[in-house]
């Protein structure tokens, strides 16, 4: 029985992750847990799983948790914080790590987890983005798995079991388009929240479906393939699949090109992440292509959706550029989401801090996370970035 724990257990990658463990208790049990502020999603899972030990945004949280679950038993330790995640990614029994948190939340306790040795599922990609070079070096030195579980990312991994590194020739990841494809920028002039949080496809966290309707999500997930992979940015293309059955495709230097396909369904990549290197049954929707019919491909609207390129361009930059992009999207995703900014301002405000940072190459962990809050507090500290739109 693998021992894992989860952190961001109350989100999308989360529960879907405790969904499976609960669907094959045999193969699993969860020892840690952290989540955010929702205490009662925690409370029921901690119920449920009778973890060892969970973790919460901050003080009061936890306090108010530990009167909720005071007749849990036996006792489960409860933490708080950065430091609370960290412990959590420290434990030493842990088999694998699930890391679901949002943002560059999840770089420090990737990193503890790296050093101890356990195992990695991997789906904050933020991680990489902000620090790939740093966390890859690591997992090499020593010898730590990193087992991707964005689709994306999964189905190239699948789809290199047992193949020769250097006989591919490029990585094509593919792209729903998100909620507004086929829109043009005069089409998103005020478009709201609400609308922007429809996906046609995929059930995700709000901060990852605004980054799909921007196409930033795509331009992390090819930054984070370059790391992975270990594949030149210039060997890697973004396909645009409305219907989000291929999820990626790998060519070969004999011009084959081997796909992954299933139905736009996160629990296989999560099964496939904490079962590698075997597969389980699941009671999953099978995909029937005489159903389906057709397939349909396009190439990616980078002129209505421009935060893709800017992708490109920061991950070529290299050094503190790639950080400091994710740190700004992550600000101005957040401020859409509260309704303080245009829709249209998100690229706007990455490029314009873009535009302002000195690249450091090579950046230590230190200089990494220093350009990260630099780029933070310069648009929560300069509102005429908000007011500005070019």
């Amino acid at each position: 029985m693998k021992k894992i724990a989860i952190l961001g257990s109350t989100g999308s990658i989360g529960t879907q992750t405790i969904d499976i463990v609960k669907e094959q208790k045999h193969a699993y049990k969860v020892i840690g847990l952290a989540a955010g502020k929702n205490l009662e999603v925690l409370e029921q899972q901690i119920r449920e799983l009778k973890p060892q030990i969970v973790s919460v945004e901050n003080e009061l949280l936890a306090k108010e948790l530990a009167i909720r679950i005071d007749d849990v038993r036996p006792r489960v330790e409860i933490l708080y914080g950065a430091t609370g995640l960290i412990t959590i990614a420290a434990l030493k029994d842990v088999d694998i790590l699930v890391t679901a948190v949002v943002g560059t939340l999840g770089l420090l306790p990737t990193i503890t987890a790296i050093k101890n040795g356990t195992t990695i599922a991997l789906a904050n990609k933020e991680t990489l983005v902000a620090a790939g070079s740093i966390v890859m070096d690591l997992a090499k030195q020593y010898n730590t798995k990193i087992i991707p579980v964005d689709s994306e990312h999964s189905a190239i991994f699948q789809c290199l079991q047992g193949e020769d590194m250097s006989s591919i020739k490029n990585l094509h990841v593919t792209a729903s388009g998100g909620t507004f494809r086929g829109k043009k920028k005069t089409d998103l002039i005020g478009v709201t929240v609400e609308e922007a949080l429809k996906h046609p496809n995929w059930s995700m966290g709000a901060k990852i479906t605004i980054d799909s309707a921007t196409l930033m999500n795509k331009g992390l997930e090819v930054i984070e393939a370059h790391w992975l992979f270990n594949i030149d940015y210039d060997n890697i293309k973004v396909v645009v699949h409305p219907e989000s059955i291929i999820h990626s495709m790998v060519e070969f230097v004999d011009t084959s090109v081997i796909a992954q396909l299933g139905t736009p369904n996160m629990r296989v990549p999560i099964q496939y992440a904490l079962s590698y290197p075997n597969r389980l049954i699941n009671q999953q929707k099978q995909l029937d292509l005489i159903e389906l019919g057709k397939l349909h491909f396009e190439k990616p609207d980078t002129e209505t959706f421009q935060c893709l390129n800017i992708a490109y361009e920061a991950g070529r930059t290299g050094g503190t550029a790639p950080a400091v992009m994710n740190a700004a999207n992550e600000v101005a995703v957040q401020l859409f989401l509260e309704k303080r900014i245009e829709f249209l301002q998100i690229e706007h405000i990455i490029r314009e801090i873009l535009l302002r940072h000195t690249v450091k190459q090579n950046p230590t962990l230190e200089e990494v996370i220093e350009a990260d809050l630099w780029a933070r507090e310069q648009i929560l500290n300069g509102g005429e970035i908000l007011c500005k739109q070019r």
